[in-house]
């Protein structure tokens, strides 16, 4: 292990899988990566996210910032209604509740089939600098979804590598500030609920 500031980067770690939920979230996370040979590419998955126009924003302004940038982006599927049907009968869950663990889950586990899909080794995920997230549920998510997708693809020599979940605190080393930098910097869209239905209904 290498630790850069409060940040701290498992041995042979110079690809990541970055899941993103939004470009505000990525900005400062990527610019860190980059200033510490670390490649990024980005995944953008948010099945979650409601409405369909909220979301084709949030898309679009992380795709803006991955091509600012130079950096591979990768557009997952958006099937609102899945989504759903997966989390039914958690609507009516609290913020940070079981609700939010799933969807953590579910978004992190298509995040380390995909890594695992292109070889990257670890993967990770900008939802820890949210503060509107839990990072406990954050990281027993990132690691349930690396036990899931390992274990149904387990590694032979002839296989793609074990995929790992790199757990970080982004909310450290000074990158929240940061982050609030390149917002208007960048003059990116900043939205002011995490995503879904029903976390409009409880902000």
């Amino acid at each position: 292990m290498k630790k850069k500031s409060d940040i701290i980067i498992p041995e042979g770690l110079h690809e990541v899988l970055l899941h993103a939920c939004c470009a505000p979230c990525s900005s400062a996370i990527v610019e860190w990566m980059l200033q510490h040979d670390i490649h990024p590419t980005i995944f953008y998955f948010n099945p979650n996210i409601y409405p369909r126009e909220e979301y084709d924003i949030r898309k679009n302004e992380s795709k803006r910032h991955a091509d600012s940038l130079g950096i591979r982006w990768i557009d997952g599927d958006y099937d609102h209604e899945l989504w759903l049907q997966q989390i039914q009968g958690l609507e009516h869950e609290p913020e940070r509740g079981s609700r939010c663990l799933l969807c953590f889950r579910i978004r992190l586990t298509a995040t380390a089939l995909q890594a695992k899909a292109l070889g990257i080794p670890f993967f990770a995920t900008t939802l820890a600098s949210s503060r509107w997230k839990s990072l406990d549920q954050i990281t027993q998510a990132g690691l349930q979804a690396q036990e899931a997708v390992n274990a149904a693809q387990p590694s032979t020599l002839n296989a793609q590598p074990s995929t790992l979940f790199w757990a970080q605190n982004w909310r450290k080393g000074g990158l929240q500030d940061r982050r609030n930098q390149l917002l208007h910097e960048y003059n990116f869209y900043n939205q002011q609920y995490c995503g879904c239905e029903f976390s409009i209904q409880n902000k």
